[in-house]
This record gives structure tokens, sequence and C-alpha cells, in this order.
């Protein structure tokens, strides 16, 4: 039996939103622990926090604006081609392991995390567009993550996967770092 709030005719699973206030707290925590010290501590920022930050937000259950980390970075100095390199070396990590657990774990476990419409959406995408969708899902600030979950239970082929994932990822950062 699930727990709802009856909210105006609109009814609220109780369960998934403490599970979005919980990761949203995580993710909110991360970027404090990490680029939000640096910050209020007047100190010089650290490519290391960079890439915890951009690490986590390519994690399927944390959502945290990696590409305005990115800016941010461009913005105080750092090195752009360090930058683009950290940027999508800690994004194919987290997309493999998001392609890992989709591999591995079941639909109803994923289910639960992400919400079957979400996945079946991404699910659809992929076998209509297949590398143009895990192109296009990195290179636009849409939720790639989410695509690799899928691509994983899908037992899409890994090869194409990275192969597409780096190109996206390369066209967006260097579009990034041209632009700013």
């Amino acid at each position: 039996m699930k727990a709802y709030f009856q909210w105006r005719s609109r009814r609220i699973n109780i369960p998934r939103l403490i599970m979005v206030v919980f990761l949203f707290t995580m993710a909110a925590t991360i970027a404090s622990l990490t680029i939000g010290r640096d910050i209020f501590s007047e100190k010089d920022l650290s490519v290391v926090s960079y890439a915890i930050v951009n690490f986590s937000g390519y994690l399927f259950f944390l959502f945290l604006p990696v590409e305005l980390a990115f800016i941010y970075y461009i913005k105080a100095g750092y090195d752009p081609w360090i930058l683009n390199l950290v940027a999508i070396g800690s994004a194919i990590i987290s997309q493999s392991i998001d392609y890992l657990i989709g591999y591995f774990f079941s639909a109803g476990i994923i289910n639960r995390f992400i919400g079957r419409r979400r996945y079946q959406k991404a699910e659809d995408e992929i076998r209509h567009y297949g590398k143009l969708t895990i192109f296009a899902f990195n290179l636009l600030p849409l939720s790639s993550p989410i695509i690799s979950l899928a691509a994983g239970m899908l037992k899409y082929k890994i090869k194409y996967f990275l192969l597409f994932s780096v190109l996206g990822l390369m066209v967006k950062y260097l579009l990034l770092t041209l632009i700013f």
C-alpha cells in the first residue's frame, strides 16, 4: 500500500517526496562541501572540488548544474584544457557507473528511484534513436545520467555508449570553453 497525500486533486507520493528531498539534500551537501566551502572561505578553488562536483552531478540520483560549475571555474581562471579533461573524465566515470547500475540491477529497483515514466521515455528514445540520443543528451544540458542508466538496462553495446557519450561531452565542453 502506497502512502499518498491528497492536495487539490493531486496525489503526492510521500515516499517518493522523501527520496527527492533526501537526494536534493545530498546534492546541496556535496556542493557545499566542495565549491561552497572554497567560495566562502575565499580560498582558491581546486580542481579536485570541481572533479567531485562534476562526478556527483553525472550520477543518476544527483542533479547538480555541472555546466554552471564548469563556467564558474573557467571564469575563476583555471586552465580550460585541464577543466575539459577533468569534466569529460569524471563524467564518463559517473556515466559508466550509471550504465553498470542499469545493466546489473532490476527495473523494479530503478523504477523506485527515477520513476517508470521517466525511465520508459529514456528507453523509448534509446530504442528509436540509439546513438543520436546518447550523443544529444550528452551534448545538451539534459539528463544524460538517466540515458546512461536506460542504456545499461537495455544492454546497449558499451563501446557505442562510451563513444557517443565522449563525443557529446567533448563538443559540449569545447563549446562552453569557446563561449566563456
